[in-house]
């Protein structure tokens, strides 16, 4: 399945312009993200890849999905939707979005081997890193505490949901009635949601990615 998905992602890549890579500037932190990753050609010379998503781009698009832009040596070298697979010397590099940034820039190898793309060091994704490598303490509890805020906010948010949703006359006469255990006033139930973006937001520019927790958070 999965590289049957690879191959329908692949044909979705368009060549590229040749247009010169744009450095990052940091008005950019919440609207783009960019990765590195440095591989060797088969004649043995050292190629720079980098890969550019600009998430602005899926709120213009019409069916939602945005696109990524793959560089070669600091030139525009191919593009494509998201999902997106591009094939590069040795392997694939994969890119894939979630509802509050990317959640996947890996190269994977012809064996199966994964390695995750280096972000840039001016993005929101490098800052993040950067932090984890000279604060690993600090880094930690600040990973803990985004699941923590996700998996409360599951917990309380989900049964008034559910609530709700019984509401509907369709629902309610196929099901009947639902009584949350949990009811909280709107300013709370509205902190809670803040707050669960925000951490999904954290997880996502370390590319962690929860299919449960993140999308309903």
């Amino acid at each position: 399945m999965h590289k049957w998905s690879r191959r329908r992602a692949e044909r979705r890549i368009r060549p590229g312009t040749g247009k010169e890579l744009k450095p990052f500037r940091w008005w950019q932190l919440l609207s783009r993200s960019l990765y590195g990753l440095a591989l060797r050609r088969d004649d043995g010379q050292r190629a720079e890849y980098a890969v550019d998503v600009r998430q602005r781009r899926r709120f213009f698009a019409s069916d939602g999905k945005g696109t990524a832009d793959l560089y070669l040596d600091g030139h525009h070298h191919a593009e494509s939707k998201l999902p997106a697979a591009f094939p590069v010397p040795g392997g694939t590099i994969e890119v894939a979005e979630s509802p509050f940034g990317l959640k996947r820039c890996h190269y994977v190898t012809a064996n199966g081997a994964e390695q995750q793309l280096v972000p840039d060091r001016r993005s929101a994704e490098g800052r993040r890193a950067h932090l984890d490598r000279t604060r690993p303490v600090l880094s930690s509890s600040i990973s803990a505490t985004s699941i923590a805020l996700l998996v409360t906010s599951v917990l309380l948010l989900i049964p008034q949901l559910v609530e709700i949703a019984f509401k509907l006359p369709p629902v309610a006469e196929r099901f009947g009635a639902f009584t949350s255990p949990v009811s909280l006033p709107a300013w709370l139930n509205s902190l809670l949601a803040v707050a669960a973006t925000m951490a999904s937001i954290e997880r996502a520019l370390r590319l962690r990615h929860n299919r449960f927790l993140d999308t309903v958070g």
